[in-house]
Parts: structure tokens; sequence; C-alpha cells
């Protein structure tokens, strides 16, 4: 899938991607098989985030939403110049569209809905995130890591595995993962629109795009 999105609606997904400050009300989790063992990278906020994509009715890009979500922390685990571990946080309260960023008033109605008890319950649960629990080299396609992880979205957390594109820079890890399909109804956010407004589909498009640099 070559989608631009998070081009990580949510959402997002993504991506990045949580943890509500709250215990989390479902959990389906991966096991955690990664370690802290390594140099820690810490998140770049200003240069990663979560794209996200949604639609109505047939998928489609003149059907769709899509916009970014912000992070508010994360770190990655860097180990013999290989990514170990790493965890995200997403400020969801960052939800906003980009397709209507110049159409003020739409943008503002779009906005306060998806953060609204309709879709993410902004207020209640202020983050998501991504943990990662497992990294596997992959040669296939144009990905050359496969991440398994935990995403939390509205205080559920599911397994969800994305392919990735992860790399080692000195002091610097950049990892971007493939647009991915996320069923947004397993993670509670379940409102559907007046069908004469267009059905909206179930899926999600997420995608995460991080930058970590070395703490010193």
């Amino acid at each position: 899938m070559k989608r631009i999105l998070f081009s990580l609606a949510i959402p997002a997904l993504l991506t990045v991607v949580s943890c509500s400050k709250e215990k989390p009300v479902t959990s389906d989790t991966n096991e955690v098989t990664t370690t802290k063992d390594g140099s820690r990278f810490v998140l770049d906020t200003l240069n990663s985030n979560v794209e996200w994509k949604g639609y109505k009715v047939f998928k489609s890009e003149n059907t769709s939403h899509f916009g970014t979500i912000k992070f508010e922390s994360g770190d990655v685990t860097i180990k013999d110049g290989k990514l170990e571990s790493g965890k995200f946080v997403a400020d969801m309260a960052s939800l906003s569209s980009e397709d209507l960023k110049n159409d003020a008033e739409k943008l503002k109605k779009l906005n306060g809905h998806l953060k609204s008890a309709d879709f993410f319950e902004v207020e209640k649960f202020p983050t998501a995130s991504y943990e990662i629990t497992k990294v596997s080299p992959s040669a296939e396609g144009d990905y050359n890591t496969v991440l398994d992880g935990n995403l939390t979205v509205k205080g559920i957390t599911k397994p969800v595995q994305f392919k990735a594109n992860v790399a080692v820079n000195g002091g610097e890890v950049s990892i971007a993962t493939e647009p991915k399909d996320i069923m947004r109804e397993e993670f509670g956010v379940k409102f559907q629109s007046p069908a004469a407004n267009g059905v909206i589909k179930n899926e999600v498009t997420l995608q995460i795009k991080v930058k970590a640099l070395e703490k010193k």
C-alpha cells in the first residue's frame, strides 16, 4: 500500500500511537520480548508524527479526510547499531485534518467532532501509544524491518504489526512505517453518520514517522 497518509481519521489511526493516562480498559497484547539494553534515543517531537486517513463509503481519495497527530514523548533503544525497542506516545489533542486546513470553519467542526465522545474522547483519553514488542529484519519488499507492537487507543490495547524502514545514522534514528489499515471499531470508535451523509468506513489508515536523537 503506497498511499501517503498518519497522507499515523484516526485515529487514527495511528501509529504513534495509547496509553491513556488511565489504565487500559481492554488489553489484548503481544508479549514484550524487547529490552532496554543499549543506547537511548529520545523522540524529536517536532519532526515526528502519525499520519492518518479516514474514508467514507467507497475507500478512495475522493471520499477521505487526512491529517496528523503529534507525539508528546517517546524513545527508542539501539543496540549494536540496530533497533532494539521503542515506545511512542501521541498527543490526541493535536489531532487535526490537513485536507481542510484552508477552510477554517470546516476544519474546526471536523477536528472538534473527531475529539468528541463520538470518536476519540480526547478529554478522557488524552494520549494514544505504540510500544514495540519485537523487531525482526526483513528482506522482502520496500521495507527492511517488521515491527510487532501494542497499539493503545481510547484505553483499548491491541497487537498491531507494521512493516517499516529503520535507519540508524550516528546519533539519529529514523523510522517510517508502511501505511497500515486499522479497524477503528476494535478501539471503540464506532460512530456512524446518517447514510445520507455517507457511511464512514471502519478502516483508518495510519503511518508512523519517527525521528529520535541520542540522549547524551
